[in-house]
């Protein structure tokens, strides 16, 4: 019998790429409000791979109570971008928190296992500015072994009210855990990027600056002396999916785990190169302005450690930067007309 498996969010970026790709191997449903940018062009996606979306807001315990029981739940629903999280702070927490709580106790109702897709902002922000001390923050930062996040890096504030969130529902999970004996997998994620993602200047970066050189647009290097060297990893949204496929296919011998997720060093970048990534793929070159301040929350170098789930589960990226660049490229390119609005 096929699994029966609910993804909140399902109509996100993630969220309908996992659920398209499981729908291989069980019964996938979708639950979404619908209100982020693109969310009705994937549910249009899902709907074409026979994906029931609820459409209900993650915040209606009444409404989630009321859905069919499920194996499996995977919580990729969040407000994602970190600059939003200073504006709108109730939405943030409803979202990340209390719609957590709520999915928790459709878990425990259901006797369901869980998967929980959490963020490299639950980490320490001056933590990360430490890995970089003796470089000078205005250059070229040059990596090294000690600058790699594992899971055991600190979570001392300040982590964003975005990353506070989400480390708070990682925590809630364990709570519920020890009292419910609920299985649960917790997986701390980097970058994304990929086909189907709308990216934007504080989220999805990759996709936006794509975009922006496929269609002549402006952009800015921003914070650090506004030359472009702030560094992050990524990892291609298939390898992503790959391994959500080999943890629910291991829920029974590997349960109660938190993983950081990423692209690691080979795939780790800075804006300057990524520059240059995206003018040879697109042959256009576009003014890049500069501003030497940015925010609060930004910092310089974010690089994954991803040793501990390729131990689990002999996983590890397979995609390069170049392959997701162009995988993403591609998909701008066809889909142009369809998604200009969104983007």
């Amino acid at each position: 019998m096929k699994l029966k498996i609910l993804i909140t969010g399902g109509c996100g970026f993630i969220g309908s790429n996992l659920g398209i790709a499981l729908k291989k191997i069980s019964k996938v449903y979708s639950l979404d409000n619908l209100t982020r940018k693109g969310s009705l062009l994937n549910e249009k996606r899902l709907i074409d791979h026979k994906i029931k979306n609820f459409r209900i807001d993650i915040k209606n315990d009444k409404l989630i109570k009321k859905l069919p029981k499920f194996d499996i739940i995977i919580d990729c629903c969040a407000e994602v971008a970190v600059e939003s999280s200073k504006k709108n702070l109730d939405k943030v927490f409803n979202t990340n928190l209390v719609g957590t709580y709520n999915i928790l106790k459709k878990v425990k109702d259901d006797k369901s296992k869980f998967i929980f897709l959490s963020t490299s902002r639950v980490y320490s922000i001056k933590k990360l500015f430490d890995l970089i001390s003796g470089n000078n923050i205005y250059s070229k930062i040059k990596l090294k072994n000690k600058m790699f996040v594992d899971e055991n890096f600190s979570t001392n504030s300040p982590i964003t009210f975005y990353g506070y969130t989400k480390l708070s529902s990682e925590n809630l999970t364990k709570e519920f855990s020890n009292f419910y004996n609920i299985d649960y997998l917790i997986n701390r994620m980097g970058v994304i990027a990929g086909p189907w993602q709308f990216g934007k200047q504080d989220q999805g970066f990759i996709t936006f600056w794509v975009w922006r050189h496929l269609n002549k647009l402006k952009l800015n290097y921003i914070g650090y002396g506004g030359r472009g060297f702030q560094v992050r990893d990524v990892l291609h949204i298939d390898d992503l999916v790959d391994l959500i496929l080999l943890q629910i296919k291991n829920l029974k011998k590997i349960k109660n785990e938190t993983f950081n997720v990423g692209g690691g060093y080979k795939n780790a970048i800075n804006l300057s190169d990524l520059t240059t990534a995206c003018y040879k793929i697109t042959k256009n070159k576009i003014q890049i302005g500069s501003k030497k301040n940015t925010s609060p929350y930004d910092v310089p170098i974010y690089v994954t450690n991803y040793q501990k789930v390729k131990k689990f589960y002999n996983w590890k990226p397979k995609r390069n930067l170049e392959t997701i660049i162009n995988d993403v490229g591609k998909w701008l390119n066809s889909n142009k007309l369809k998604i200009r609005k969104y983007m």
